[in-house]
């Protein structure tokens, strides 16, 4: 019987945070720190052909300034190594310094080097000024001259995929292409053949800004064991370390990565910023150096949500049972490929809803353009592609004269169902389970038509449902350490628990600390959390996939059974230390997508209440009841909390945010003109549904919460829109002037 574990223990990183004494990158300090200063390259697509740091090395209190001439090993990237770490006049290239056939942290070889003398998006870093002020270094760096000879720019995914366009990245094969998913599965021609309605549509949805409240900023120094130490936020410390490290031709254990507390992330510290440079800095001066980027520096230095033109064709029988999918998605990958190949991975996976179909064709194409590059964002690529399913989804139930509920009930996949990658679901889909919990909190009796309090307000019900996996994919060996050590001597004093999991947030920590107490049969407060840090330390993998409650939670479970298997046995104190491996997954056919590629899915269901104003074009969301499979609840307070928080961040996606990018330039580069939702824009009530379907992976059966609640909300308000004023709207953000051109207002 559980005492901790499904309570809602506070948070443990709370009082620091609400008294001001926890410590962000942001804060930090040490004697004799130095100041650093990014010079991004501000445009789109050129060619550096000289730089000249003369009359910034001339101002009173600099110290150096950092060119591309001071990087060891001139390129990074979490996936692949396609991004110069500074951009500058063209170099030899440099001997790789891996030799013997040594694989870069990307796990390529060395034969494949990024021009740096190209800048491919404004974000592109060119120059560090390093000084003895904040102020003096800002100053110097306006005084830095660069000579560009500025090239064609591509900032459309489908023109980059024309064989005229210019090629960004040469060096990768004569292609703008830098992901190709597929998915072949049954007899295309006859499952539209046998279809009584077929529905075509094109949709589009945009890039997105993580909106951290933190921007990125960092302290690098050389400790006392010649270690270069970098303290910078991110998602995970290790993966960090083995960029870094490459980067400065450094042996790994040369280098260590530790967190402060982290102030957001969202997907968006999943790569890196500020780390490698300040690591240089340091090296070269003697001295700590510290950077933070300004709000505008972030918008335009660091990577966004995809933005994805879609196109979908899809066939189902006149009692509403699907029988044919044809998908071709074309994302935005932006300069450099950061996970774009991960995201769209996902987006693969999802672009056919939770839903059995017989047969599906789809194409996802991820391609190289002169925007701002695309990452990892909350729902890694799902959010996009359950757009898509979901509303084809909700577009035949009104044509067949079908609930959007009664639709889904007649397709929701079941276990001996297989999905779109041909094989059936790793655990028990719950689609079913999870509708039917928002069907009856909300009290759905179908799309409808409600009175407003105005007559120009119009007030629509929508529903959506969605999935997604937890964990890493397609064939990574999913992984996690822990030690744990239980101190005292007759009685237990203290547990100690180490784990590199990043806190960005979630309260992943807090999670961890409530399954060791549980297991040892202690009060929390003997817990100690030792954490995000790469020294004496294994890997606990990233904060990202919906993973660390399965992946850390079970590492921390089974080093404190070990643990406490010694302690009983008079080993005192004990010590253990434990990885846990997630089950196998395999890598998608590159000509079907035939795979295993996930171990565990877990599912969501929502039904909204949409008000529109039909006069100036705003709409409102009124009310959200989101229903999620989360296996086992850990704290139910934070899970009620990442649910809110999930649905008013896609919320947001959906209505308010609207990123623009012209000609490669970002154009909302402040949060003045990037507006995201404040108190008085979120829904006047988020009813959180919890649906417990234990898993044997998951720690007490627990799977994961995350990213889901964020998943299904776009096509949901699209639904209410459409019931409300009869408009089906096939891209957003809703902005005033898209819903009145949408209505016929303007034109």
């Amino acid at each position: 019987m559980t005492t901790i574990v499904g309570q809602p223990a506070p948070r443990i990183d709370a009082l620091g945070k609400v008294t001001g004494q926890a410590q962000y990158s942001g804060d930090l300090v040490m004697p004799g720190m130095l100041y650093a200063k990014i010079l991004f390259a501000g445009r789109p697509h050129a060619r550096i052909l000289s730089l000249d740091t003369s009359k910034a090395e001339a101002v009173p209190g600099v110290v150096t300034i950092l060119t591309a001439r001071d990087v060891p090993v001139n390129e990074y990237g979490l996936q692949i190594s396609d991004q110069p770490v500074l951009c500058g006049v063209a170099l030899t290239p440099l001997p790789s310094p891996l030799g013997g056939g040594e694989s870069s942290p990307s796990g390529e070889g060395p034969g494949v080097r990024v021009d740096p003398s190209i800048v491919r998006f404004v974000g592109d870093q060119v120059a560090v000024v390093v000084a003895e002020s904040d102020e003096i270094a800002a100053r110097a760096r306006k005084l830095i001259e660069v000579v560009y000879e500025d090239l064609p720019v591509l900032t459309d995914p489908e023109e980059a995929l024309r064989p005229e366009a210019i090629i960004l990245h040469p060096e990768r094969g004569a292609t703008n292409v830098c992901v190709h998913d597929k998915i072949r599965k049954g007899n295309m021609e006859e499952g539209f053949a046998k279809s009584d309605i077929i529905i075509e549509s094109k949709y589009h949805v945009p890039a997105q800004e993580h909106a951290y409240l933190q921007p990125e900023a960092g302290l690098a120094y050389v400790d006392e064991n010649g270690l270069v130490t970098i303290k910078s936020a991110g998602q995970w410390t290790h993966a960090d370390q083995k960029q870094i490290a490459h980067s400065l031709g450094l042996p790994v254990e040369k280098v260590r990565v530790q967190y402060p507390v982290i102030g957001g992330a969202f997907g968006g510290r999943e790569d890196l910023s500020v780390q490698i440079v300040l690591a240089i800095a340091t090296i070269k001066t003697g001295k700590p150096v510290k950077t933070t980027w300004s709000r505008q520096e972030s918008l335009i230095g660091h990577a966004k949500r995809h933005p994805m033109v879609m196109y979908a064709r899809w066939g189902a029988t006149k009692e509403g049972k699907l029988l044919a999918a044809e998908n071709t998605l074309i994302a935005d990958g932006g300069a450099y490929m950061y996970t774009t190949n991960k995201v769209l991975g996902n987006s693969t996976i999802t672009e056919v809803g939770p839903y059995a179909i017989p047969n599906v064709k789809a194409d996802v194409i991820g391609v190289y353009t002169n925007n701002v590059p695309s990452a990892a964002f909350r729902g890694f690529g799902a959010p996009q592609a359950l757009f898509l399913a979901e509303s084809q989804m909700n577009k035949l139930a009104e044509k067949l004269g079908l609930d959007p509920v009664e639709i889904r009930r007649i397709n929701a996949l079941k276990e001996t169902d297989t999905m779109a990658v041909g094989t059936v679901p790793p655990n028990k889909p719950t689609i079913l389970e999870v509708m039917d919990a928002a069907v009856e909190k909300f009290g759905w009796t179908g799309n409808l038509l409600l009175s407003g309090s105005q007559p120009a307000l119009k007030r629509g019900t929508g529903f959506a449902a969605g999935f997604k996996n937890i964990g890493f994919s397609f064939g990574y060996k999913e992984n996690c350490w822990t030690r744990v050590e239980i101190r005292g001597k007759s009685e237990i004093e203290e547990v100690v628990v180490w784990n590199a999991a990043s806190e960005v947030g979630q309260g992943n920590h807090t999670i961890l600390a409530q399954i060791a107490a549980e297991v040892i049969g202690v009060p929390m407060e003997k817990v100690t959390m030792i954490t995000m840090d790469t020294l004496d330390m294994g890997s606990a993998g990233s904060a990202s996939a919906s993973r660390l409650t399965v992946m850390s939670g079970s590492s921390v479970k089974g080093a404190a059974e070990r643990a406490l298997e010694k302690w009983q046995n008079e080993e005192r104190p004990a010590t253990v230390e434990y990885t846990f491996y997630g089950p196998t997954t395999t890598p998608m056919d590159k000509e079907t997508g035939y795979s295993h590629p996930n171990f565990l899915y877990t599912y969501a269901a929502q039904a909204v209440e949409v008000e529109v104003d039909t006069e100036t074009g705003h709409v409102r969301l009124v009310r959200v009841v989101s229903a999620h499979d989360v296996g086992k609840v850990i704290n139910p307070t934070l899970l009620e909390g990442q649910i809110e928080g999930g649905v008013i961040q896609a919320q947001g996606y959906v209505i308010q945010e609207n990123f623009i990018s012209r000609n490669g330039y970002v154009i909302t580069d402040q949060f003045s003109t990037y507006l995201i939702p404040t108190i008085l824009d979120i829904p006047e009530k988020v009813d959180s549904v919890i649906v417990e379907v234990p898993v044997e992976v998951g720690p007490y059966g627990a799977k994961g919460i995350g990213e889901l609640p964020y998943l299904p909300l776009a096509p949901a308000i699209t639904d209410a829109i459409h019931a409300a004023t009869g408009v089906w709207f096939d891209d957003f953000p809703l902005t005033p002037e898209r819903v009145l051109r949408g209505l016929g207002k303007i034109n």
